[in-house]
C-alpha cells in the first residue's frame, strides 16, 4: 500500500482544513496520525475501509471527521474549529489491526510521507 497524503497548508485559528490521503492498494484500517515538534506521534482517528466505523482520538473529537471514498481510493479528514495545538504534521497510514489510542502509531504496516498544518492564533 503506497500512501500520498495531501492539502495541508496554513489556516487561521477557527477555520477549516480537510486533507486527503491517496491510497493505492488498500488494508482494512485507515489511520491519520499528527506530529508536533519535539512531541509523540498522536492517533488522530481510524476507519474501517469496509463498514465506514470511525474512531477518535480525544483532541479529534466533535471537531474533526475522518472518511473515506471507496471508489477513489482516498482517505479524508475534515478538520474544523482548529486550534493552533493542531499544528502539526499530519500523516495517514494503513495496517490491517485496529489500533487506537497512545503508542498505536507504533507497528503500522504502511505510512505516508505527511502534510503540514499550521494553525495561526
Amino acid at each position: 500500500v503506497q500512501l500520498q497524503a495531501s492539502g495541508g497548508g496554513l489556516v487561521q485559528a477557527g477555520g477549516s482544513l480537510r486533507l486527503s490521503c491517496a491510497a493505492s492498494g488498500r488494508s482494512y484500517y485507515m489511520y491519520w496520525f499528527r506530529q508536533a515538534p519535539e512531541k509523540e506521534r498522536e492517533f488522530v482517528a481510524a476507519i474501517s475501509w469496509a463498514t465506514g466505523s470511525a474512531w477518535y482520538g480525544d483532541s479529534a473529537k466533535g471537531r474533526f471527521t475522518i472518511s473515506r471514498d471507496n471508489a477513489k481510493s482516498t482517505l479524508y479528514l475534515q478538520m474544523n474549529s482548529l486550534r493552533p495545538e493542531d499544528t502539526a504534521i499530519y500523516y495517514c497510514a494503513a495496517d490491517p489491526i485496529l489500533r487506537v489510542g497512545s503508542g498505536a502509531y507504533r507497528g503500522m504496516d504502511y505510512w505516508g510521507k505527511g502534510t503540514l498544518v499550521t494553525v495561526s492564533s
